[in-house]
């Protein structure tokens, strides 16, 4: 009888590492940008002009406006990503990165561990354990290629 036999794909570990900072980095600078009121709200307008399918008459000023709607939702999406797969994390877990990465002052890595009251080996093994969960939460792992 013969065995099934298969490789799974290889998580390049400093790939995924930048991975998952390049998400936290942009949650705070989201989280910065973000103002006090929520999306504008869309209200009905009436129009002469008979509505086009081809988005053709859209001016520049519509243009503008939808750019700036997409970019809020895009940044709402981030923002909503980021805070689920953080909650899907142990309390210990939530509590270092928050503390790291998801405040808006920013604080070190050797502020954290003597504070949680880890030596800073055990800090960096939680963190890298971390980051690998994140990833795959967030599904932004990164494999490597084998050619």
């Amino acid at each position: 009888m013969s065995q099934l036999m298969f490789k799974l794909p290889e998580i390049d570990r400093e790939l995924t590492k930048e991975a998952v900072e390049a998400a936290l980095e942009k949650y705070r600078f989201y989280l910065l940008s973000v103002p006090d009121e929520k999306l504008p709200k869309v209200t009905s307008t009436f129009s002469l002009v008979p509505p086009s399918f081809t988005n053709g008459f859209h001016s520049s000023t519509e243009e503008a406006a939808i750019s700036n709607v997409d970019y809020e939702m895009e940044k709402e999406r981030h923002l909503q990503n980021i805070i689920r797969g953080v909650n899907r994390l142990s309390k210990m877990e939530r509590e270092i990165i928050y503390k790291r990465y998801l405040e808006v002052e920013e604080t070190f890595d050797y502020e954290i561990y003597n504070e949680m009251g880890f030596s800073e080996r055990r800090f960096y093994r939680l963190k890298a354990r971390i980051f690998y969960k994140l990833a795959f939460i967030l599904k932004i792992e990164v494999y490597k290629n084998e050619s």
